[in-house]
């Protein structure tokens, strides 16, 4: 019979093996791209989270029982308080952090009711592709800036 571990271990490999998960398997997100005259929406993430006070486009997890357009009409009701129109997809990629591993679909999307506030970000900005060029974006999000500047 082999040896027993304490519980203690047990908990700290579950933990290592869930982490490890989270690297491997991607998390399903979304984010929208809100144009108004030229310019995007860009918000800048809460310093207390991970990738604290980079800039990104709105968006979030895909929660179990959702279409990624419902995802997003959902998460930007919920951290800018807005009713989005979700248009085609813009573009989709993989992206592995150190932390997690995701597959981010990025949809071109208006404002069909609202106004944005901040609810969740600690700023937002409408700016042009050439101004976020010299903005701080999550890396994920770099990739995208990367191809507006070739449309």
């Amino acid at each position: 019979m082999p040896p027993a571990f304490p519980k203690e271990e047990l908990k700290k490999m579950d933990k290592e093996l869930e982490t490890c998960c989270q690297k491997a398997v991607p998390i399903e997100v979304v984010a929208a791209l809100i144009w108004d005259k030229g310019r995007f929406l860009a918000c800048q993430r809460p310093e207390e989270k991970a990738r604290g006070g980079l800039w990104e486009f709105v968006g979030g997890k895909v929660e179990p029982g959702e279409s990624r357009p419902q995802a997003l009409v959902r998460e930007c009701r919920e951290e800018l308080g807005i009713t989005l129109s979700v248009g085609e997809p813009f573009l989709e990629l993989t992206h592995r952090y150190p932390d997690l591993t995701i597959h981010l679909t990025v949809f071109h999307a208006s404002i069909a009711e609202g106004t944005p506030r901040l609810m969740e970000h600690q700023a937002m900005l409408w700016v042009t592709v050439e101004e976020a060029a010299s903005m701080l974006f999550c890396p994920a999000d770099q990739e995208i800036i990367e191809r507006l500047k070739q449309i």
